[in-house]
């Protein structure tokens, strides 16, 4: 029948075409990050962050012409899981899920809810203090519990809202802003070094990740060796583009003075260009931006924990499901009790960072799984896409990682590298335990 559905052997409907999958990689990487990097990357670098921005690109470039090959060769679900563990196995495949979940879920959201109290704070000065600090937090992650546990329509409601709080006042302060730059703002008087620039891009990559989100439904793409690389160029191309205009803008009408507005620098952008209307605009834009990416996170990676501990790679009651509401209720909890004690403890530049790392982690097992997939299976068919220069652009995907991940500080690595040996020794735990089962469990 014409007006029938083509199903995978997953059981999932492949609808996702180039449009809607460059439109959702726009809306899992414009998130909280940008209402706050410009003023952190200008302290660093100033006119200079330029240099960054272009680095970040054509890391992001390299890393996700990875992702469009491997994406047309596994075109099942799971996204960055699913290629590592193809290529490599389901102990790398465990590992990178830890990675995801807690290394770059929690943490990012952790990152960007920091910033989120950061920019209240500025009209609500009582958030600067530790104690009001912790509550609100608290306060705010009980009630998106709250909500996700009671199901999913209100976290599904978000996403539109998301969307219309992102794009609306930043495309405005862009638009408007371009008429209030001052290019002698723009002019690089110190070139930094290189160490300074290091610096930047590992925290800068931060708000270029998560479109690596958008491939974990992978297994509902259609024609995914054409849609895969003309959404990613789509989506990621438009990203750069919002983000070296923003930071532009706001560089050009600030000037030295971005540098000192690491809370909300856009804001004060835009109050130059729209006046006080313009900071309100920019800053309940951001908090309805965060609040709606840290809603989505709470109400998908969950689900995550959940599945993970269902298999057996997590305690079995991370599995409970509510007995009325039908949903993982304690690994909603679990996700959300962790996420609030790091952001807690910590602050955005440092979430950032650690985010960054375990992300390029994952970005270098996918560039790495490219190089083994052309070991293992051959070069791709005629029908699926290849990066040309065979193993060029992985292996400069890897080397650019390597470049990042030595720009962290030796406190900042070690944690990283503790939770890759964390859940190394998970996964051989419960692997010698399993076997040490009888027969009959």
């Amino acid at each position: 029948m014409a007006n029938e559905v083509k199903k995978t052997r997953e059981g999932l409907v492949r609808s996702i075409g180039t449009k809607a999958l460059g439109v959702n990689i726009f809306n899992m990487v414009v998130g909280g990050g940008i209402f706050v990097l410009p003023g952190v990357i200008a302290a660093n670098l100033g006119p200079a962050a330029i240099i960054a921005y272009v680095i970040c690109a054509v890391a992001v470039g390299l890393i996700f012409m990875c992702y469009a090959e491997i994406g047309s060769r596994i075109t099942r679900s799971g996204g960055s899981y699913a290629y590592i563990e193809d290529a490599f196995g389901p102990m790398a495949g465990f590992v990178s899920s830890m990675l995801l979940w807690f290394g770059w879920a929690i943490l990012s959201d952790a990152a960007i809810l920091v910033a989120m109290v950061e920019t209240i704070s500025i009209v609500v000065p009582v958030l600067k203090e530790p104690i009001p600090r912790a509550l609100f937090m608290v306060v705010l992650l009980s009630f998106l519990v709250f909500m996700n546990i009671r199901g999913v329509e209100t976290g599904k409601r978000l996403y539109i809202v998301n969307t219309i709080a992102k794009f609306v006042p930043l495309g405005m302060l862009l638009i408007f802003g371009v008429f209030a730059i001052n290019f002698d703002n723009l002019k690089i008087s110190e070139w930094p070094t290189f160490e300074q620039v290091g610096a930047s891009t590992i925290i800068l990559i931060f708000a270029f990740s998560g479109a690596e989100c958008a491939l974990n439904a992978s297994g509902e793409i259609k024609n995914p060796s054409r849609t895969v690389p003309r959404g990613v160029l789509l989506g990621m191309g438009s990203i750069f583009l919002l983000y070296l205009g923003l930071q532009s803008v706001a560089q050009g009408v600030l000037g030295p003075e971005l540098a000192n507005n690491t809370e909300a620098p856009l804001a004060a952008a835009a109050k130059e260009v729209f006046g006080e209307w313009g900071v309100n605009l920019l800053l309940i834009g951001g908090v309805i931006s965060i609040f709606s990416t840290l809603s989505g996170d709470i109400l998908v990676t969950p689900r995550v924990v959940f599945a993970s501990a269902r298999d057996g790679n997590l305690p079995a009651f991370l599995a409970k499901v509510h007995p009325k509401f039908h949903t993982p209720y304690v690994a909603v909890v679990f996700f959300a009790g962790v996420m609030c004690l790091i952001a807690i403890s910590g602050t955005f530049s440092v979430l950032a960072v650690l985010a960054s790392g375990s992300i390029l982690l994952i970005y270098a097992g996918v560039s790495l799984s490219v190089i083994k997939l052309r070991l293992r299976d051959g070069d791709p068919k005629d029908d699926q896409f290849k990066v040309p220069g065979k193993f060029i652009i992985p292996v400069l995907s890897c080397a650019v990682i390597a470049w990042m991940l030595f720009q962290m500080e030796y406190e900042e690595a070690l944690s990283i590298l503790a939770l890759v040996l964390f859940s190394l020794g998970l996964y051989i735990f419960r692997k010698y335990i399993l076997k040490k089962q009888p027969s009959e469990n």
